[in-house]
């Protein structure tokens, strides 16, 4: 009778050591793929920060009047440039809106810029102008794609801390472990542009 208590037991706690040896580094590699992914995702907002200044001296230098829309993309890229996002905000999800909104403010700024652009035909021709306008659009389309990745890394974080054996092996060897944020498309996102001809 001993013997077969101890081979349930066996059978019952060799499985088990299995799976959470197996599944140990689960969590700490999905966690390093998101943190890598967020990496990516603010260097292309760096970047984008980066090219503002120099368009929008560009653009000054053919319309000097359009001071609001100046002001209202240097505020913009101020407000987006001073928080601070880190690997712990991805687990706040009032931190992620926040700084969601901000990249959404700064992507309204820069479309009534080019609003601005349309106005002047001589600005479009300018080399320098339309050299920074497509590092700009290339800085866009790389944001696209880094926010792609994040949000599909943050995923499978998740799938792996809400599912089967994932939850088992977090709960017993890494209680740490919490849900990522990631991004949600503001009101403004939602709704498609109404264009007029």
């Amino acid at each position: 009778m001993k013997k077969i208590l101890i081979l349930i037991i066996l059978a019952i706690i060799v499985p088990l050591i299995y799976l959470i040896i197996s599944n140990y580094n689960n969590v700490p590699k999905l966690d390093e793929n998101v943190n890598e992914k967020w990496s990516q995702v603010q260097n292309q907002y760096k970047r984008r920060a980066d090219l503002i200044p120099n368009l929008v001296e560009t653009v000054k230098a053919y319309a000097e009047h359009e001071k609001s829309t100046f002001t209202e993309v240097t505020e913009a890229r101020s407000k987006v440039s001073q928080m601070n996002i880190n690997a712990d905000t991805l687990n706040n999800p009032v931190a992620m809106q926040q700084f969601s909104n901000a990249q959404t403010g700064l992507s309204s700024a820069l479309s009534k810029l080019m609003v601005v652009v349309e106005k002047y035909p001589e600005l479009k021709a300018n080399q320098n102008f339309m050299a920074l306008q497509s590092q700009l659009e290339g800085t866009e389309n790389r944001i696209t794609v880094a926010r792609k990745d994040f949000i599909e890394a943050v995923k499978l974080y998740n799938l792996e801390l809400r599912t089967m054996p994932g939850k088992l092996v977090a709960s017993l060897v890494h209680p740490e472990a919490k849900i990522k944020e990631t991004f949600s498309a503001s009101v403004e996102e939602q709704d498609a542009p109404k264009v007029k001809f």
